[in-house]
């Protein structure tokens, strides 16, 4: 008896968890998001191709600032992301490169350096600094939401790849939050604590005014 019960039980798993499950949700980029994401592309539309990108293989151009090429594979490049918690970018950092402060509010970022050498750290909210050299093959992790910033300290070109636990990490600069923007002078002198100059010369620099 207790035998029939529990292959019956076995029996119904498969039809129930299928109807309960879904594959994917190849995102359609068309439709409006929502922050569970984008609304799914019909099934019988699909292809191998809504699975495959092929964005990575030619890199940014490099920033004139900060030496630096970043070329992203997130949700609005890759729609086949949507949903399952992953996406990718490939870097590049000239001798003197630079990626400046900054957070991911959304994903932890896992980074692999392919070449080069260069130095990178995270801040966490204790205000603890965790700062490295890294060289080809090393891999470093920066958790969700903390400040961290890479510079290729070395003598030849640094490039490599992050991985983040969201389709849609988020980047937000540190340098750009302050002083690429409207915000007046008189209020960054009191949040900052640094002379008008100083801002003046930074949003100047950075785009912003005011």
């Amino acid at each position: 008896m207790i035998l029939s019960i529990i292959f019956l039980i076995f029996s119904l798993l498969p039809s129930s968890s299928y109807a309960a499950v879904q594959d994917f949700c190849v995102a359609d980029l068309s439709g409006p998001e929502s922050p569970a994401g984008f609304n799914c592309k019909k099934p019988e539309t699909l292809t191998v191709k809504d699975f495959v990108y092929s964005g990575l293989a030619t890199p940014a151009n490099f920033s004139s600032l900060t030496k630096a090429s970043v070329t992203p594979a997130f949700v609005d490049q890759f729609p086949g992301l949507n949903a399952l918690g992953i996406s990718i970018a490939r870097f590049e950092l000239a001798v003197g490169g630079v990626v400046p402060m900054h957070t991911h509010p959304a994903a932890t970022e896992l980074l692999v350096l392919l070449s080069g050498s260069m130095s990178a750290g995270f801040i966490s909210s204790e205000n603890t600094v965790y700062f490295t050299n890294l060289k080809k093959g090393d891999i470093m992790v920066f958790p969700q939401g903390l400040l961290h910033f890479a510079i290729n300290s070395g003598g030849d070109y640094a490039s490599g790849y992050a991985t983040f636990s969201s389709a849609r990490p988020g980047l937000q600069f540190l340098d750009f939050s302050l002083f690429g923007n409207e915000l007046p002078t008189d209020i960054l002198n009191k949040v900052t604590f640094l002379d008008a100059a100083q801002i003046k010369k930074l949003k100047a620099v950075l785009g912003g005014s005011n």
